[in-house]
C-alpha cells in the first residue's frame, strides 16, 4: 500500500458499537475514516446482547448519552436498513415493591403505569402473582446480529474504510502501529472495550476496568401472541441506574436478595426479548474478575429456564443456543480518556453499551476534537 492509503483523518481501532459511532460521527463530517479490526466482522459485546435499547431506564449522564444514541440508531435503521422497532419495554411487576419502585420513576413522566390485565394483553404472562407493570415509552428494540453487520455495509458505501483481520499492536500521537503496517492518522481513537488492557493496559489500571463475563440463552417459545416489547423484572429495576438509588429500590434488592439467594449470586438480570424470527433471548447473569473463567455453569442456565417457566404462561422453552458475553466494567459507567498524546480512549463500562455507545462516541469525538455538529441532511 502507499502512503495516500495508510493515511486517514481518523482512525478508529475497534467495530464495536462505539467504534462504529466514532466512525459515523467522522465520516457524516466528511472525514477520511479507517477502522481497524482484528476479527473479520463485529463478534463481541455488540452481537452478543439483548439488542435492547434502554434509553427511559437510565439517568444522569447515561440518558444524555442515551438520548443521542436514540436519533442515531433511528436514522441509522433507516439508512441502512436493518430492523429496529419503536416498541417501548414491558416491566412486569409481581410484588408491590416493585410496583413502588415503577411509581416513584414515573413521576418523571415517560413511563406509563399498566394494570395487570393490559400486562396479560401486551406479554404472555402467568396471572398468578401479576399484580401490574410498566411500558417505558421511549425504548427501542433492534436485533443486534443483523444490525452490527448492516452499519458495517452502510459506513462502508459512504467512504469509510474497514481492515479486518489486523491487529493494532501500539497507538500514540497520529499513529496507529498495527499487523499490516502503519497508519497515520490526524486523530486516533480507541474503543476496544474489555481488550483496553491488552493495548493500553496502563489506562485500563487507571480506570478500574475489568472484565464482566455473561451467560446468555436463545430459545423457541410457544406463546400465545408475541412480546409487544422486551420485557424487564425486578431484577432489573435494581441494576438500571433511574429505578436503582432510590429508597424503594433498597427495599426491593433487600427482599430479592433475602428471598432467593441463589439468583442474587448469579448477579441476575431477568429479561426477554423476543427476535422476528419468535425465538426469545434470555437472561443474564454476570461474574466480574480481571480474567473471567470461560467455563460456563449450568446452574444459570437452568436458573433462566426455570424463572422463565414461572413468569410465562407458556410450554417449557427448548434451548438453541447459549454463549458467554463479556463486556468492561469499571467504577464509573464510562471510560473517557485523551493522554498527552491525543489519543481518545473511550468505552461503556457497564452493560449499557448498546444503549448509549453511538451517543458516547458521537459527544466525546465532537468534543476532543472541536468539531461542530453534522450536518443534518447527510446520511
Amino acid at each position: 500500500m502507499n502512503g495516500t492509503q495508510n493515511t486517514a483523518d481518523v482512525v478508529v481501532v475497534g467495530s464495536g458499537i462505539v467504534g462504529l459511532g466514532a466512525a459515523y460521527a467522522a465520516v457524516r463530517r466528511g472525514l477520511r475514516v479507517i477502522v481497524v479490526d482484528r476479527t473479520d466482522a463485529p463478534v463481541g459485546a455488540t452481537i452478543r446482547n439483548f439488542g435492547h435499547l434502554c434509553v427511559g431506564a437510565q439517568g444522569g449522564e447515561a440518558r444524555r448519552y442515551a438520548d443521542v444514541s436514540r436519533e442515531l440508531w433511528l436514522r441509522l435503521a433507516q439508512d441502512a436498513g436493518f430492523w429496529l422497532r419503536e416498541s417501548g419495554t414491558l416491566v412486569a411487576a409481581r410484588h408491590g415493591d416493585e410496583l413502588a419502585v415503577l411509581e416513584a420513576a414515573s413521576r418523571d413522566g415517560g413511563i406509563r403505569m399498566l394494570e395487570a390485565d393490559e400486562m396479560l394483553r401486551l406479554a404472555p404472562l402467568r396471572a398468578e402473582g401479576l399484580v401490574g407493570g410498566a411500558h417505558i415509552e421511549v425504548d427501542l428494540q433492534t436485533d443486534p446480529r443483523t444490525a452490527a453487520t448492516a452499519i458495517v455495509r452502510h459506513l462502508a458505501s459512504l467512504g469509510v474504510e474497514f481492515r479486518f483481520r489486523t491487529a493494532v499492536t501500539a497507538v500514540g500521537a497520529g499513529r496507529v502501529e498495527t499487523t499490516r503496517g502503519p497508519i497515520r492518522g490526524g486523530s486516533v481513537v480507541v474503543a476496544v472495550n474489555h481488550d483496553i488492557d491488552q493495548l493500553l493496559p496502563e489506562v485500563a489500571e487507571r480506570h478500574g476496568i475489568e472484565r464482566c463475563a455473561l451467560d446468555m440463552m436463545r430459545a423457541a417459545v410457544s406463546f400465545r401472541h408475541p412480546l409487544a416489547a422486551p420485557l424487564l423484572t425486578g431484577w432489573s429495576l435494581v441494576r438500571y441506574g433511574r429505578f436503582a438509588d432510590g429508597p424503594e429500590a433498597t427495599a426491593l434488592r433487600e427482599r430479592l436478595h433475602t428471598e432467593r439467594p441463589d439468583l442474587a449470586a448469579l448477579d441476575l438480570n431477568q429479561m426477554y426479548t423476543q427476535l422476528p424470527d419468535g425465538t426469545l433471548i434470555i437472561g443474564d447473569s454476570h461474574a466480574t474478575a480481571v480474567a473471567p473463567a470461560p467455563f460456563q455453569p449450568e446452574a444459570a442456565f437452568t436458573a433462566f429456564l426455570d424463572e422463565a417457566a414461572a413468569l410465562f404462561d407458556a410450554p417449557a422453552p427448548r434451548v438453541i443456543e447459549r454463549w458467554q458475553g463479556v463486556y468492561a466494567k469499571g467504577p464509573q459507567e464510562f471510560l473517557v480518556d485523551r493522554g498527552d498524546d491525543g489519543v481518545l480512549v473511550i468505552a461503556a463500562t457497564t452493560g449499557i453499551g448498546m444503549t448509549t455507545g453511538l451517543g458516547l462516541a458521537e459527544e466525546n469525538l465532537t468534543a476532543a476534537f472541536g468539531w461542530t455538529a453534522a450536518m443534518e441532511g447527510t446520511s
